[in-house]
């Protein structure tokens, strides 16, 4: 696909923030670049008609919020494989990218209004509208998470001061969970507003909530470690040890079980291993280490 060059004089020019993407660069350019800048993937052919028409929009979209995301497009009939991974089963398909993973995405020629709303509910705005500048690298070095124990308590009493903020009960339900109150922690999600039922901190309660949940299947710790030891193909095994490791506060150990799966046989038991480490991703503090498992997972699929 070959993008129209624009005209003279025109203030953001499309071509700066849209690209082609496949196999080839898919990691580099789309999965590692979205740990800086969000990447909408836009799955598309040449025969579609509603492509035709999302596909303009997508591209002024692009120029108009100069930078604030990029897009990449990418030719379903050329790029069946990596259309196959993402489940594409319609086009056109649009997913958001946004720190190395999936946050949302939609099919069918949407408006442009609602391509808009779509951007602006994950907090994708034009660079214009941008007020606060990214953050410089030495803020970074933040201090170590703060105990979940403490969170609690700091929240409660902040809650106590402003018992209808709900980003406030929001961040309790999540502290409380890494706590291990699971049920006043599942209470705040069901009763989450519409609005905050996209908030990041709400994804990555829900995945915790669900990886505390599958411990009632999972056998004891010792008795997973002796059959990964027997067999290190005990898939279950090290799915199980994952779950234990990461509830038990060693994401990095926990992890690497994931990998091993994926290293395997990525399809193992419809992809739990991948949706695993995306749970993972949302839920664990440390982004250093986060960011590099995150990168071989990358290598591993594509």
């Amino acid at each position: 696909m070959k993008l129209k060059p624009q005209p003279d004089g025109a203030a953001a020019p499309a071509q700066t923030y849209v690209f082609e993407a496949g196999e080839a660069n898919f990691e580099t350019e789309v999965l590692q670049a979205s740990l800086k800048t969000p990447v909408l993937v836009d799955f598309w052919a040449t025969w579609c008609g509603p492509c035709k028409t999302l596909g303009p929009i997508l591209e002024k979209l692009a120029g108009e919020y100069a930078g604030a995301f990029r897009l990449a497009k990418i030719d379903c009939d050329k790029e069946q494989q990596l259309a196959g991974m993402f489940g594409v089963r319609s086009i056109p398909t649009v997913v958001l990218i946004q720190g190395g993973q999936i946050v949302d995405a939609f099919s069918g020629a949407l408006p442009e209004s609602q391509v808009r709303e779509f951007l602006k509910r994950h907090r994708v705005e034009p660079a214009s509208r941008i007020e606060a500048p990214a953050q410089d690298a030495t803020d970074a070095e933040a201090a170590p998470p703060e105990d979940p124990h403490a969170a609690v308590a700091r929240l409660k009493k902040a809650l106590a001061a402003d018992p209808d903020n709900a980003a406030l009960k929001l961040d309790l339900a999540l502290a409380r969970a890494r706590t291990g109150d699971t049920a006043n922690a599942q209470k705040t999600l069901d009763a989450l507003p519409v609005d905050l039922a996209e908030d990041d901190r709400a994804k990555a309660l829900a995945a915790l909530l669900a990886m505390q949940q599958s411990l009632a299947g999972i056998p004891a710790a010792a008795e997973l470690l002796a059959r990964v030891e027997r067999d290190p193909r005990d898939f279950a095994a090290q799915d199980g040890l994952g779950v234990r490791q990461l509830l038990g506060g060693n994401p990095a150990d926990a992890m690497q079980h994931w990998l091993a799966i994926l290293a395997t046989d990525r399809n193992w038991n419809e992809g739990l291993a991948r949706r695993r480490l995306l749970d993972a991703f949302r839920i664990v503090d440390d982004e250093a280490l986060v960011a590099t498992t995150r990168r071989k997972m990358s290598s591993l699929l594509f």
